[in-house]
C-alpha cells in the first residue's frame, strides 16, 4: 500500500500561507457582518427599552421603575416572548436552557424569530444577556452563506469564524475569542481547524474577530472598565483575599448550578410557551420588585451603576441584590426567555464581590469585585481563560491579572467536575 510522501520543511511554510491566505477575505466579512448582528440586535432593543421603560410609563403617568410597572411588563414580555416561540417557524430555536456559547448551525428560518424573541426578552427587562441567541444567529447566517458562496471551504470553518467574530464584538477584542478557541483547541478539536500548529488553528478566527471588535469599537465604543479603584501593587492580603472571595462566589454560582435543572424542570412541566413564559415574566415581575430597577436587564450597564455605589449600600442589601439576581436568572433561563447567561453572572459576582468588601472593608473593592466575578463565571461556564478574561477586564490594572490567576485555582478546584449553568437535551446538568 503506497504511503504519501512527507512534505518537506522547507515548503511546510509556503504550503502554510497558501492555505490562510484565502481565509482571510470570508474571515473579514464574517467579523464585519457578525459585529454589525449584533449592533443592530443590541441597537434595536435599547430603543425598543427606552420606549418601555421611559416613553410609555411617562405617557401612561406611572414610575418607571415602580413595582405595577415592573410586574406588568415582565409579564407582558413573558407573553410576547411566549407568542414568539410559539408561533414563529422553528419556535425561535432550542430550549435556551441547553444553549452554550456557540454550537451546530441552525436553519436560517429559524434565525428571525431567535432574533425577535432576543430582542423582546432584551428589552423587556429579563435578566438575559445577548450573547447565545447572537452567537447562534452569527453561527447559523455564516454557514448557511458561505456554504452557498464558497461550498469548497469546510462548513466547521464558518461555525468557527462566526463564533469568534460575535465575541470579539461583544467583547470589543479578540483576545476573548482567542482565549475560547485556545480552550477549544485544549479540549477537543476545533471545528474546521485541523492541521497545523495553534496559531495557524487560530489565524482565520483571529482575523474575523478582529474585524468584528474593530468594527464594534469604530461604531459603540464598548468597555468593560466598570471605574473600579485601581489596585497598583498588590501584597499576599490581597492574593489570600482574592482566593477565598472567588472560591466563596464559586459556591455560590454552584448552588444555582444545582438548582438549575430542578427549576427548569418546573415549568417544563406545563409544556405550552404560552405559559411557560408569561408564568415565568410574572414570577420575574415579582422579583424586580424585590430587588429592585438593579436586577432588571442583562446586567452590564446595571454592574457599572452599582460599582460606582461603592459604600452606599450595605451588606444585606448587597447580598439581596446577588440572590435576587441569581433567582431571576434561573428563572428567565428556565422557562424559555431567549438570551446569554454571562451578562447576568457578571452582576451577581460583582454583588458579590461588594458583599464581601462591605463585611470586611480590609479588601480592596477592585480585589473583591473581580475575584468573585472570576469565580461566579467559572462555576457557571467552566471556561477558564474567559473567566479570567472578564475579570481582568472588569479589574482594569495589569498588576491583577498575576493575582487572579493564583485566585482561579482554588476556585478551580471547587467547580471542576461539578453541575455548570448548562443543561443537555434531556434538561441534566452539563458538567
Amino acid at each position: 500500500m503506497a504511503t504519501q510522501a512527507p512534505v518537506p520543511p522547507s515548503a511546510a511554510p509556503e504550503l502554510s500561507r497558501k492555505v490562510l491566505l484565502p481565509l482571510i477575505v470570508p474571515a473579514l466579512v464574517v467579523g464585519v457582518g457578525s459585529a454589525l448582528l449584533f449592533l443592530g440586535i443590541s441597537g434595536l432593543a435599547e430603543r425598543l427599552q427606552e420606549v418601555l421603560w421611559d416613553t410609555l410609563p411617562d405617557a401612561l403617568g406611572v414610575g418607571h421603575y415602580s413595582a405595577l410597572w415592573i410586574v406588568v411588563m415582565l409579564t407582558a414580555s413573558g407573553v410576547a416572548v411566549g407568542l414568539v416561540v410559539w408561533k414563529a417557524y422553528g419556535h425561535a430555536g432550542s430550549d435556551p436552557a441547553e444553549g452554550g456559547l456557540g454550537g451546530p448551525p441552525i436553519a436560517p428560518g429559524v434565525v428571525p424569530g431567535l432574533l425577535v424573541a432576543s430582542t423582546l426578552t432584551l428589552a423587556g427587562g429579563v435578566s438575559l444577556g445577548p450573547e447565545n441567541p447572537t452567537i447562534v444567529a452569527a453561527i447559523a447566517l455564516a454557514y448557511w452563506l458561505g456554504r452557498t458562496v464558497l461550498p469548497a471551504l469546510p462548513g466547521a470553518l464558518w461555525v468557527s469564524l462566526a463564533t469568534a467574530a460575535t465575541f470579539g464584538a461583544l467583547f470589543g477584542t479578540p483576545v476573548a475569542a482567542a482565549l475560547v478557541i485556545s480552550e477549544a483547541l485544549a479540549s477537543k478539536a476545533a471545528p474546521g481547524l485541523a492541521g497545523g500548529g495553534l496559531w495557524d488553528k487560530l489565524f482565520a478566527p483571529l482575523v474575523a474577530a478582529g474585524a468584528g471588535a474593530m468594527t464594534t469599537q469604530l461604531v459603540s465604543h464598548p468597555s468593560f472598565d466598570m471605574g473600579l479603584p485601581q489596585l497598583t501593587d498588590p501584597g499576599f492580603e490581597d492574593v489570600l483575599a482574592a482566593m477565598v472571595v472567588a472560591t466563596l462566589a464559586a459556591v455560590f454560582g454552584l448552588l444555582g448550578c444545582y438548582a438549575f435543572p430542578y427549576v427548569h424542570r418546573a415549568f417544563r412541566r406545563l409544556r405550552h410557551p404560552m405559559l411557560m413564559l408569561p408564568l415565568g415574566g410574572l414570577v420575574l415581575g415579582l422579583l424586580g420588585v424585590l430587588g429592585g430597577h438593579l436586577t432588571l436587564f442583562k446586567g452590564l450597564e446595571e454592574t457599572r451603576e452599582l460599582v460606582g455605589s461603592i459604600g452606599a449600600l450595605g451588606s444585606g442589601e448587597l447580598a439581596k441584590l446577588a440572590v435576587v439576581k441569581l433567582l431571576a436568572l434561573l428563572v428567565a433561563a428556565s422557562c424559555g426567555f431567549v438570551g446569554g447567561r454571562v451578562f447576568p453572572v457578571v452582576f451577581i459576582g460583582a454583588a458579590f464581590g461588594l458583599c464581601a468588601q462591605a463585611l470586611v472593608p480590609e479588601i480592596h473593592p477592585a480585589v473583591a469585585v473581580s475575584s468573585a466575578v472570576l469565580g461566579m463565571v467559572l462555576a457557571t461556564t467552566r471556561q477558564g481563560w474567559v473567566s479570567l478574561f472578564i475579570a481582568a477586564v472588569i479589574a482594569a490594572a495589569p498588576p491583577m491579572i498575576a493575582l487572579l490567576v493564583l485566585a482561579s485555582l482554588p476556585a478551580w478546584l471547587v467547580v471542576t467536575g461539578r453541575p455548570q449553568l448548562e443543561l443537555d437535551e434531556n434538561g441534566d446538568p452539563l458538567h
